[in-house]
């Protein structure tokens, strides 16, 4: 067995999802010490109350740390407008990288730092974690094996709460504002579901055409609503509709129709997956018997630990994080130029 790794967790008072990457690192049997960079000091206190005495120190300087510590793994988790400088200085001291999406403004740079972690050997991850989740590895055995047949069709549906929008306090973050976030709700919520459509059905989205908009009207210069079409390069076609309409919680789901069936994922169901074979029709409609729990991050920060660790294969590629952001970057460029466009 490989022996554990230290991780570097490089972040600032606007990280994202701080508390539960340092939650996933606590219970990762695959790291055994943790250093924290926090230039504002923000995420000390919680680090030592949920790292205990796996956390080895702190700094402010995340090029110190690198330089001092020389981490296997950095988890990045910045405003990403900052993020890209961090994740090459990262590369740079030979560290595979762990990076909250969507980690760059604009693809061109995330392109770049891919190009590097190839050239070093290393991993670059950005976090879509819904494809550790045990249904969908479940629904993308089901589509492997075929028995839904030859993929016909894709509808996605990621719906938040406008509630956050209206919060003063919300106005002043990074993620509403473009030039410091890339984009609102389809950068943000509608990745994670672009990234698992495409996973689950081992398919590339090579075609979009899309709109964005500020349907609520909130003071915010990103959108809150997105709505696109797609194709894959499987010949199969798709939509998703990515915005914050709700007064509170998520409705959510992917409905995926084949030649011989479909499948249905309803991941915030206490029963998220259902589906139906032709070949097998007399049994109707079939409910997945498997457990959804454990969910959230801390089950895809285990495995890309252990994939540093052990050199093994990582929950999600240099080459398909790049894919999502680049599909996202697409809609964005078909809503602005009014024209269908290529991934």
């Amino acid at each position: 067995m490989a022996p554990p790794i230290t991780v570097g967790v490089l972040t600032h008072a606007g990280g994202a999802h701080v508390g539960a990457y340092l939650s996933g690192l606590a219970t990762a049997k695959d790291c055994d010490a943790v250093y924290l960079a926090d230039p504002d000091g923000r995420w000390q206190d919680e680090a030592k109350r949920r790292l205990g005495d796996k956390l080895k120190g702190t700094t402010r300087d995340y090029e110190q740390l690198l330089k001092e510590h020389t981490p296997a793994m950095a988890l990045v988790t910045m405003e990403a407008r900052l993020a890209p400088p961090v994740i090459d200085a990262a590369l740079d001291a030979g560290c595979h990288v762990f990076a909250e999406k969507p980690a760059c403004v604009r693809v061109a740079d995330f392109a770049r730092l891919v190009d590097k972690a190839d050239s070093k050997h290393r991993y670059l991850m950005l976090a879509l974690a819904n494809r550790s989740k045990n249904d969908a590895v479940a629904a993308r055995e089901i589509i492997a094996a075929g028995r839904i047949g030859k993929l016909y069709g894709i509808e996605v549906h990621i719906i938040a709460d406008q509630t956050r929008l209206t919060d003063e306090a919300y106005h002043d973050t990074w993620y509403a504002h473009r030039k410091r976030a890339g984009g609102g709700h389809l950068i943000w919520l509608g990745i994670h579901w672009l990234d698992l459509a495409m996973f689950l059905t081992g398919s590339s989205i090579d075609q979009t055409c899309g709109f964005i908009a500020n349907v609520g009207g909130q003071p915010i210069d990103v959108e809150d609503s997105a709505a696109a079409a797609f194709r894959f390069d499987n010949g199969a076609l798709g939509t998703i509709t990515s915005g914050y309409y709700l007064d509170q919680s998520y409705h959510s789901h992917i409905k995926i129709w084949g030649s011989a069936g479909w499948i249905h994922l309803e991941p915030m169901l206490d029963r998220p997956l259902r589906f139906y074979e032709n070949a097998h029709a007399s049994a109707g409609v079939q409910t997945w018997p498997g457990s959804r729990d454990p969910r959230g991050y801390e089950p895809f920060v285990h495995e890309a630990v252990r994939a540093c660790a052990t050199m093994s294969d990582p929950p999600i590629t240099s080459a398909e994080s790049l894919r999502a952001l680049r599909t996202v970057f697409a809609i964005y460029a078909s809503a602005e130029s009014g024209k269908t466009t290529k991934v």
